[in-house]
């Protein structure tokens, strides 16, 4: 795949790839690798990448990077598998604030969403776990497909259209969706829900970019039920990471802004559509909560590289400014489930689920008692 770029425009274009920040080391050196990877694919335009928060460089840096380099319009990629709250707000607010302040002109692109490249990766690291395990037939085979889980139903139902596309191109016998948080079903009761369908395998796939702490998570969830199921052959499949595919996906959106194709899906977004159930967050500001968390690199000593979650209790974050806090864990997508409040409160029809997060419960609690601003 090749960059559609003309080579006599007289401006000089330059590329950022937008990043959330991780604390969690393996994860944001993964995330250097896939930037890496880019680059190598566009030698001829500068590419950088910045984060919202928790590693270097941050957004701004790396505008300041590409600047320097005398790049007067830029294509900015969010990193982002769905477009929730970060893709939506946080990015765009930090980009507009800095084109604002200095005249650089960016153009921003869409996430990575459900694309046939990134189906065509999700399944190439299913394969991989498969051809690594004892033959079974796909009939027999259930698979549970696990994302980051958002306060945006429209991210939500992209991961279960994800497992459908995959369910039908293996054809396997069942296919479920779970969530590592903000929404349900959380990963452990819903996979022991799926284990009572009566399937001989369940293959469990995190649909994330990169590893951290949810990836660990997962992992901890689904070795304590398939101990409590010893009948039952559970498979773990390896995230996305920079899947050639993965790649192609950033560059073919760096191909859209540049011929003006990049749009969200806006008939669903629950900022500008009636969507069941979110009503009344049509219109809302859209801003960026990660200002005061810019830069920060405050780093947990528990682990080495990759993050075991040692530091918090399962699904409760510890608060900004405790001992050790990796609930900002990602180079991935996810909405606004962050263990600090920012003031905005708004319930969700399914705050009280009793498969999702007890933090939903509790910010419902708050949504009651607290008065409106």
């Amino acid at each position: 795949m090749t960059l559609a770029i003309d080579a006599c425009s007289d401006r000089k274009h330059g590329v950022l790839i937008c990043g959330h920040g991780s604390r969690n080391r393996l994860a944001v050196e993964e995330f250097e690798g896939l930037a890496r990877g880019l680059k190598a694919r566009i030698p001829d335009l500068p590419v950088e990448y910045g984060f919202l928060e928790f590693a270097q460089p941050i957004l701004r840096e790396a505008l300041d990077r590409l600047r320097a380099q005398g790049v007067e319009k830029v294509l900015a990629i969010p990193a982002m598998l769905f477009a929730a709250g970060h893709a939506k707000n946080d990015i765009p607010s930090v980009l507009n604030t800095y084109s604002a302040e200095t005249g650089l002109e960016i153009d921003y692109g869409r996430e990575l969403g459900v694309d046939r490249l990134m189906i065509a990766a999700a399944g190439a690291r299913i394969r991989e776990a498969l051809m690594a395990a004892e033959p079974c037939p796909a009939a027999d085979t259930l698979l549970v497909v696990v994302g980051r889980g958002s306060s945006d139903p429209d991210a939500n139902s992209n991961v279960s259209k994800v497992t459908r596309m995959l369910v039908e191109g293996f054809g396997f016998g069942w296919g479920e969706t779970v969530y590592s948080g903000v929404t349900f079903p959380l990963v452990d009761p819903g996979l022991r829900h799926v284990v009572k369908l009566g399937f001989k395998r369940i293959v469990v796939f995190p649909y994330f970019l990169f590893s951290g702490v949810l990836v660990s998570r997962i992992r901890q969830h689904t070795h304590g039920v398939a101990n409590d199921h010893p009948n039952v052959e559970f498979i773990d499949a390896p995230y996305l990471g920079d899947h050639s595919y993965v790649l192609d996906t950033f560059l073919e959106r760096v191909n859209e802004v540049l011929g003006g194709e990049a749009a969200m899906n806006c008939s669903l977004c629950k900022y500008r559509a009636q969507v069941l159930g979110f009503e009344q967050e049509v219109g809302l500001e859209q801003a960026s909560h990660h200002h005061h968390v810019e830069g920060l690199t405050e780093a947990c000593n528990l682990c080495e590289r990759e993050c075991t979650g040692a530091c918090q209790p399962d699904g409760v974050p510890i608060p900004l400014g405790g001992a050790h806090h990796h609930d900002h864990d990602h180079g991935h997508d996810h909405g606004h489930s962050h263990g600090h409040e920012h003031g905005h409160h708004h319930p969700y029809p399914h705050a009280e689920h009793p498969l999702g997060p007890s933090t939903l419960r509790a910010s419902s609690q708050k949504d009651t008692t607290e008065p409106k601003s």
